[in-house]
């Protein structure tokens, strides 16, 4: 699979780029943007994708994170793919919360979002083979992450895809989508009316339908996030982890909103979990 390079520049002793590739999965061009550290020219190492919120480009978390410095100290090679497909032949929604930028990480089945938006199998399939094709990927090895939006997916897919994702980690996640006007506005758009069909998609549901991890889960979500209450209520998801044996680490923070900031702030955090699990691999 051919990746095209649109820019690379040295950065804390690695690389980060940013690259676009033609995806049979979302039948677009995708783009991402890979941060590899000065550890990777000589061996392979473990990695992490990043899943960005809504409204959201690779180019987000890329220059506000401040994730680089981390994963050049750790060996952590992080990705950021976009987080919808993209174009003029591509169906879209004025609203920020559906349509291109708001993909929600699932596989729509309704018209006339079906036929792009693949989100779902794009990370946990396509996006994966890309990374280990083209870049020092250690095998097995592989994380994931994200925040509100991204968040959920990471969730989500971290529940459903255990053989490709070794760890899991979330900030300020959209935690029971079934149950938030964010969720229910895309999965009726994106899924149809029949609310089975959205379980598959519901990181609290996929808890309590049986699903089980046996490393920890962690969370950070700020207790200032004007989100909070309505859209993303976290404790939802930990109460049913709780009732269902599953680890997780909840960690609330005063005073921390639901931006880029509260991102930044708890980055290290989160690749420091991942390259503990991922060094066990």
């Amino acid at each position: 699979m051919e990746l095209r390079t649109i820019g690379e520049s040295r950065c804390f002793g690695g690389v980060q780029g940013t690259y676009s590739h033609a995806s049979t999965t979302t039948g677009t061009e995708m783009r991402l943007s890979v941060f590899v550290p000065e550890q990777g020219r000589s061996r392979a190492l473990p990695a992490v994708i990043y899943l960005s919120g809504l409204s959201c480009t690779e180019e987000n978390f890329t220059v506000k994170a401040g994730a680089q410095r981390y994963a050049a100290e750790l060996g952590l090679i992080v990705i950021a793919p976009d987080t919808s497909p993209r174009g003029p032949g591509v169906a879209d929604d004025p609203a920020y919360d559906l349509g291109q930028g708001a993909g929600f990480y699932v596989d729509a089945t309704e018209s006339p979002w079906a036929r792009h938006f693949r989100m779902y199998s794009y990370v946990a399939e396509e996006l994966p083979a890309l990374i280990a094709g083209h870049f020092p990927l250690r095998a097995g090895a592989l994380g994931i992450m994200g925040h509100s939006m991204g968040g959920h997916g990471a969730l989500v897919l971290g529940l459903r895809e255990q053989a490709t994702f070794a760890s899991v980690s979330a900030l300020a996640p959209i935690a029971t989508p079934s149950q938030v006007p964010w969720g229910i506005k895309a999965f009726s758009a994106y899924l149809g009316p029949d609310e089975r069909r959205w379980r598959p998609y519901d990181a609290t549901a996929l808890v309590e339908d049986g699903r089980r991890r046996a490393d920890l889960i962690r969370i950070d979500q700020g207790e200032a996030d004007k989100f909070l209450g309505e859209q993303l209520r976290p404790e939802v998801f930990a109460a049913a982890c709780a009732r269902a044996g599953q680890a997780v680490a909840m960690h609330r923070h005063a005073g921390y909103d639901h931006g880029y900031f509260f991102v930044a702030t708890m980055i290290g955090d989160h690749l420091r979990h991942h390259a503990e699990l991922l060094a066990r691999r």
